[in-house]
């Protein structure tokens, strides 16, 4: 895991918001210590994080708080951004987020 967190994190900005927040979940449920990895996640999610999509948004905050990743910035993002889109949320994306 620490070879894929080290080869992903300078291309980060490359990422759809899908593959950040498959990312982070995939690192989340495996249980490896990877706080620079999502940090550098939180990094590159904020700025296009009106792009990321009901499901993108609950899989990364569930993802975030599994991994116990102190992300202010990032969740803040993500309020901001659920906010307007809350019609969109299933019961599930509801639950996760």
């Amino acid at each position: 895991f620490e070879a894929i967190a080290t080869a992903a994190r300078p291309r980060l900005n490359e990422f759809k918001p899908q593959t950040l927040a498959n990312m982070s979940w995939a690192f989340a449920t495996s249980g490896n210590e990877a706080s620079r990895l999502f940090a550098s996640i939180a990094a590159a999610a904020i700025p296009i994080i009106r792009e990321f999509n009901a499901q993108d948004i609950a899989n990364t905050s569930w993802a975030f708080a599994k991994s116990r990743t102190d992300a202010p910035q990032l969740f803040s993002a993500m309020a901001s951004a659920t906010q307007s889109r809350l019609r969109e949320f299933t019961p599930q994306n509801i639950a996760n987020t």
